[in-house]
């Protein structure tokens, strides 16, 4: 067929399921199918069939790639980042070298309110240009699917114009693009809380659903910030407009976050770098998607989220990047692998799911992103050569990825 791309004596095709599946917790994260000396056939942008390679079918394909030595991923699925921001705050960095901790810079109007400042002076094109060059920069480090929130506009015009952005993100790139109203993520030093809680509620989230630009609902629930109380009001106001929750939680501090989670439903709980034994244990059952982000803790020098204990009481963990200019200003998910593995101590088979299908399942992707599976989309990459799965994210700070297919469409 016309669209046809195989690709052939794969050294190990990984994360393949013949039947999808919605997330995985516990000890199940710690397996990772991977089929040897293989093949994948991509037809019209899908994955059609795939198999050891003494089981190739005779298939006239329009392109096909010899993987001797090399492995076939799915596709990085990154759920948490704020891919769009008008500049760089690397004279924070500086601050913080020289000792300065994230509220006392805050407090002299760097952080948030920083970013918001920049950006209300960006058009929306300008925005747009910045935006296109990350999405590209992520799209050549593996990433086929990514979240992008709002959060620093502070107005009603300016987060409308980020989602906008972030929306035409997912139309004029290969990458999918699932999008987040979070007005509440810091208060404009222009208002009282009440009265910029009120704006978000009565105001923002109407705006934003009548041009229907987001597709989740997001809220800072954090000392300083949004409390556990007005989380839930305003997560409650936008899932009234066809809005999922997923919060910010307990990042600096046990903040409610996880708790306003479970009470509103949240598809996510991101972040966790202050997590304690009450919150694991109640997220257990529920379903929601506990979210680890280990740039920010790098980052921002914070404790890494307890993951061998998360998973040994069974919950499911994900991971993203969490890029932002502020605490996390990496969108590179390779790292995110290393990082989880050095300082989270977790496998690398279940870095690779935590990035994979987990966070799918956080994006509510699961049926069409984050394995090989057949009938799902051709969003794969192929690895330089590598001896084997845990050399990965062993070697780290050097791109992993060789080739990229998304959409089924090759990626220069």
């Amino acid at each position: 067929m016309a669209n046809d791309i195989l690709i052939t004596h794969i050294k190990g095709l990984a994360q393949v399921r013949e039947q999808s599946v919605e997330f995985l917790s516990g000890t199940a994260m710690d397996e990772l199918p991977v089929i040897a000396d293989s093949y994948l056939l991509i037809s019209d942008g899908f994955i059609s069939d795939y198999g050891k390679m003494e089981n190739l079918p005779t298939v006239k394909a329009q392109e096909t790639i010899d993987a001797s030595g090399r492995f076939v991923f799915p596709s990085f699925v990154d759920s948490h980042t704020h891919l769009v921001f008008a500049a760089s705050r690397e004279e924070e960095f500086v601050m913080k070298i020289k000792g300065a901790t994230y509220a006392e810079i805050a407090a002299k109007g760097g952080g948030i309110l920083n970013s918001a400042k920049k950006l209300r002076e960006a058009s929306e094109d300008e925005l747009f240009e910045k935006a296109l060059a990350r999405a590209y920069e992520i799209i050549h480090l593996g990433t086929g699917a990514v979240e992008i929130k709002s959060g620093y506009g502070l107005t009603v015009k300016d987060e409308l114009k980020m989602l906008r952005v972030a929306r035409r993100i997912g139309k004029e790139t290969p990458l999918t693009v699932k999008t987040t109203f979070l007005g509440a993520h810091a208060i404009p030093l222009e208002m009282k809380k009440p009265d910029y809680v009120k704006l978000v509620i009565e105001e923002m989230i109407p705006a934003v659903a009548e041009e229907n630009l987001a597709d989740y609902i997001d809220v800072f629930c954090e000392e300083g910030f949004f409390s556990q109380h007005e989380t839930e009001i305003i997560v409650e106001s936008g899932k009234k407009f066809g809005m999922k929750p997923r919060i910010h939680a307990n990042q600096l501090h046990r903040s409610g976050g996880v708790q306003a989670g479970v009470k509103t439903g949240a598809i996510s709980v991101d972040h966790l770098e202050n997590i304690g034994d009450d919150e694991i244990q109640l997220l257990k059952k529920t379903g929601i998607m506990s979210t680890a982000l280990p740039g920010a803790a790098f980052f921002l020098n914070l404790p890494f989220p307890p993951a061998r204990k998360m998973i040994a009481e069974g919950l499911p963990l994900a991971l993203a990047s969490d890029y932002n200019p502020g605490s996390s200003p990496s969108g590179n998910m390779q790292l995110m692998l290393s990082l989880a593995c050095i300082k989270m101590k977790m496998t690398p088979e279940e870095v690779f799911n935590s990035t994979t299908i987990n966070t799918a399942y956080a994006l509510d992707l699961s049926k069409t992103h984050g394995s090989i599976t057949r009938g799902k989309k051709a969003n794969i990459y192929i690895t330089k050569p590598a001896p084997s799965v845990a050399y990965l994210p062993y070697h780290f700070g050097n791109n992993f990825v060789g080739s990229i297919i998304l959409n089924g469409k090759r990626i220069d």
